[in-house]
């Protein structure tokens, strides 16, 4: 994978959050400001445009778009997804880009949002999602060495995490103030990622 595939795959990711965009609003309304959608296209319509034809390493060019990306988008999904992107960069930037390299880039990721965001399993947030997504995409990944198809065979992990958070309440962010009205609602942020990961398992037929 190179920073022109990166490019590819942010660009999935932005079409699929550019279809969902009122979807995510409404989702986000309920015990939010509402403006979750808005945020993930402007923050990935950013990244795109920053790693369009850009001379870098895919580490390199991951790294650009997590810090474009969390300037655009702003609020507690650009700092998070910001930090998910940069760490992924990081971890692969002095390494050749594989297919372990990339799961080992995505754990890594994953433990530095839940870090700097200070929330875990349950509190209803992306990592919801990321945290199951991401044991059985390594599980399957050890079972058949391929990471299209253990990306493919793990997406539906993701939809059925998004819709557990139905029933979880938020405990992180301006949600967790309002308490039980959370409750009954997919977390945007939950199902803006599974969408995400959904958009990558398609672009991957085309870059790895």
């Amino acid at each position: 994978m190179n920073a022109q595939d990166l490019n590819k795959i942010l660009n999935a990711a932005l079409a699929t959050c550019e279809e969902h965009e009122a979807e995510l609003g409404k989702l986000d309304s309920v015990a939010g400001d509402g403006d979750h959608g808005t945020g993930m296209v402007r923050g990935l319509r950013a990244a795109t445009r920053a790693t369009f034809s850009i001379d870098a390493s895919c580490g390199d060019a991951l790294i650009v778009a997590g810090d474009t990306f969390a300037d655009a988008a702003g609020g507690a999904s650009g700092a998070l997804w910001g930090v998910l992107l940069r760490t992924c960069g990081e971890h692969l930037r002095d390494e050749p880009v594989t297919a372990g390299a990339i799961i080992s880039a995505l754990r890594a990721g994953l433990e530095a949002l839940t870090k700097t965001g200070k929330t875990q399993l349950g509190d209803k947030t992306l990592v919801d999602v990321l945290e199951p997504f991401l044991r059985h995409l390594e599980a399957s990944f050890e079972k058949d060495a391929c990471l299209r198809h253990a990306w493919a065979v793990s997406i539906p992990t993701a939809h059925e995490a998004a819709n557990e958070t139905a029933q979880m309440t938020a405990k992180k962010g301006r949600a967790a103030a309002l308490g039980e009205r959370s409750l009954g609602t997919v977390d945007p942020g939950a199902r803006s990622m599974e969408l995400i990961l959904e958009a990558i398992s398609a672009s991957l037929s085309d870059t790895t």
